[in-house]
């Protein structure tokens, strides 16, 4: 280009589409890692610990164009969490236990430890199945197991030898509450050798007026408050609160209570019932009538007012023979665990009609006594309350 002048404008031209060139390419290459997605929040011992990549240093006008991410920049990256699984656990409750005979006819025919003998599979042969299906099944022992033969001054006094102990190992039987009015029948000297019989026979177990905890093989840990008869609101309270701070999931309160023979809880039974639901138990656990009491849904728990009797040695002949096993889901999901179905199963303290096995047996479904049952449990049975005057227990 011979002309001087033209040849400076073409030039600086040149420069001014070069500059401007330069510019547009940085600014796209500031713009795209602007705009990149990030990437998602990586799992690294603490959930949510993001791991932040960061590049070397380029000079703008030599760095490499990037390759598109691989994600599609117009979804969000989410972490999700897939909670555990819920687990289920069967707890069993089953009423009074009289694993015993009275002192004045103790071994007779036809008693408890003169039909049983040695034969501990006996007692629980219609139902270990269910016992054994679980993974906690509770009693409440109305006896001393003690080989003390020494009565204490009572109209009645009940004891087994010790050895029975293994009627409730032997069938599954885990837990045994032993707060009621027949465990100082034989004094403190048939109470002490009774516990001494549990422990060593690896059976968990609550006292009067205190608690306890038992955690099942499968992993479950139960609380239990046993009271007895009169209860002090503020102690009943504290002691149930007490065991959700040692630990417990799961907490029953196991309630001796009520009047004997009747069909329906009495306003005390109410009351304490609602009061151990209020501090924090799942379950009341009641027992002492010798008859069945309805159930009832109270807040988030569940109180059996009075299961009756079950394998019952304080009588050749009960009036009243019905009684109930009663299975109980338990559902643990996460720290949170809550009740879930309840299984009824209506059963006969005997396996004869027309006296006591001290064998409990289910009752068929659709039968008279099976509904007969029901109707206990659920507060609609109207029939009269029975008649106690000692001369035959009930």
């Amino acid at each position: 280009m011979k002309n001087p002048i033209i040849r400076k404008i073409l030039l600086a031209t040149a420069a001014i589409l070069l500059a401007e060139g330069l510019l547009f390419g940085f600014l796209l290459i500031r713009n795209r890692i602007k705009t990149r997605p990030q990437a998602p929040a990586q799992l690294a011992g603490n959930i949510g610990a993001a791991v932040q990549e960061t590049a070397e240093p380029q000079d703008a006008a030599t760095a490499e164009p990037e390759s598109e991410p691989a994600v599609n920049p117009n979804v969000s990256a989410e972490l999700i969490i897939e909670a555990p699984e819920p687990e289920s656990f069967l707890i069993t409750l089953v009423g009074d236990c009289t694993l015993a005979t009275d002192a004045m006819s103790y071994g007779g025919a036809g008693t408890f430890v003169g039909v049983v003998g040695d034969d501990y599979d006996y007692p629980f042969a219609n139902v270990r199945d269910l016992f054994e299906a679980d993974d906690c099944t509770f009693v409440n022992l109305e006896c001393d197991l003690t080989d003390v033969a020494t009565v204490s001054d009572k109209m009645f006094a009940f004891r087994g030898p010790t050895a029975y102990t293994n009627i409730l190992t032997g069938s599954s039987v885990e837990f045994v509450s032993y707060a009621n009015n027949h465990m100082y029948d034989y004094g403190y000297e048939g109470y002490d050798e009774t516990i001494a019989a549990l422990e060593n026979a690896g059976l968990a177990y609550c006292e009067r007026n205190s608690t306890a905890l038992y955690t099942t093989e499968s992993g479950l840990t139960i609380g239990v408050y046993a009271g007895y008869f009169t209860f002090d609101e503020a102690d009943m309270v504290a002691d149930i609160g007490a065991l959700k701070e040692q630990g417990a999931e799961l907490i029953i309160a196991s309630l001796h209570w009520g009047d004997e023979g009747k069909y329906h809880p009495i306003p005390d039974q109410e009351y304490y019932g609602h009061v151990a639901i209020d501090a924090g138990a799942d379950i009341v656990y009641g027992h002492h009538p010798h008859v069945l009491q309805r159930i009832e849904e109270y807040g988030d728990g569940l109180i059996f007012y009075s299961l009756g009797n079950f394998s019952f040695g304080g009588n050749t002949n009960p009036r009243d023979k019905d009684t109930v096993v009663v299975q109980q889901e338990i559902i643990r999901e996460g720290r949170s665990v809550r009740l879930g179905e309840t299984t009824l199963l209506p059963c006969c303290v005997s396996s004869a009609p027309d006296r006591n096995t001290y064998q409990p047996t289910l009752y068929e479904e659709g039968t008279e006594e099976y509904d007969r049952v029901l109707s206990k449990l659920d507060g609609t049975f109207d029939g009269p309350d029975l008649v106690i005057n000692y001369s035959n227990i009930s």
